[in-house]
């Protein structure tokens, strides 16, 4: 899954990657959490014959995605992510699928492996990034919800795919991404239906993300710093640090013993 994610990337860097006319002014996230704004790229209205107005454009939305059919959102589950294999076939994302698929840029996201339980370990978070650095364009989906005094909320969900060998030891689960050349056929929801972009819901390659090892500050939702994003040594359990010593014994009494 995909739980949090930051965007440090300027108003100009996804003006010029996206092809959009204008982008919100805004900070660097480094810390983005469920239920908060983000900002999300959709396909343009059908501009007339001419027109050189961009076919994409900048919204901001809430994670975390509600069907329309939604009557009370108090009492439906927080969607932040849906699984791109079944996404199709749900009735929260059905129609979505089909009429509103966006894309969902960001600077990398945040993950969490969680050892056994009995094992002694602690959770061990990680900051995944592009090992080109850049932008990455996750796939996603969203939803207007219509309250009954009239008012809407525009929601997001961010779809996911089984994890590469990359990240597979941290978790079985990463976000869809959609490369440049692939961002017209996303978002065209008027003639690809999806069927016809299920190849781009699929892993990247194992070169494409690094996992980076860092603290549990982004645990918290105030800490917002790009301190977040700091390398740390992974903690060990009192067994993995015994075996580890055992294991450097060995490796030393093997290279005495060529002496």
């Amino acid at each position: 899954m995909c739980g949090r994610f930051a965007l440090t990337a300027t108003p100009e860097e996804l003006l010029e990657l996206f092809g959009l006319l204008e982008a919100e002014d805004f900070p660097a996230r480094y810390n983005i959490a469920p239920t908060q704004p983000i900002i999300v790229v959709v396909a343009s209205d059908r501009a007339k014959p001419g027109s050189n107005l961009p076919e994409r454009k900048a919204l901001l939305v809430r994670w975390g995605f509600t069907p329309g059919w939604v009557k009370d959102p108090r009492k439906f589950p927080l969607l932040i992510n849906a699984r791109s294999e079944s996404a199709v076939g749900r009735a929260a994302f059905r129609a979505a699928m089909r009429h509103r698929r966006i894309l969902v840029p960001a600077s990398g996201f945040y993950e969490w492996h969680r050892p056994a339980k009995g094992s002694g370990e602690a959770p061990q978070a990680y900051w995944v990034r592009p090992k080109r650095g850049g932008i990455v364009a996750f796939a996603g989906l969203m939803e207007t919800w219509s309250s009954a005094d009239g008012s809407e909320v525009d929601t997001a969900a961010i779809l996911t795919t089984g994890a590469n060998t990359v990240i597979r030891h941290i978790h079985d689960r990463m976000p869809v991404v959609i490369q440049p050349e692939d961002f017209a056929r996303w978002l065209d929801c008027r003639t690809q239906e999806p069927r016809e972009v299920a190849d781009l819901m699929t892993p990247v390659p194992d070169d494409y993300f690094e996992a980076i090892p860092v603290s549990d500050k982004v645990n918290k939702v105030a800490n917002t710093g790009p301190e977040l994003q700091d390398e740390v040594v992974p903690a060990m359990s009192p067994e993995t640090a015994r075996r580890k010593r055992a294991d450097d014994r060995n490796d030393d009494n093997g290279q005495m013993s060529l002496f």
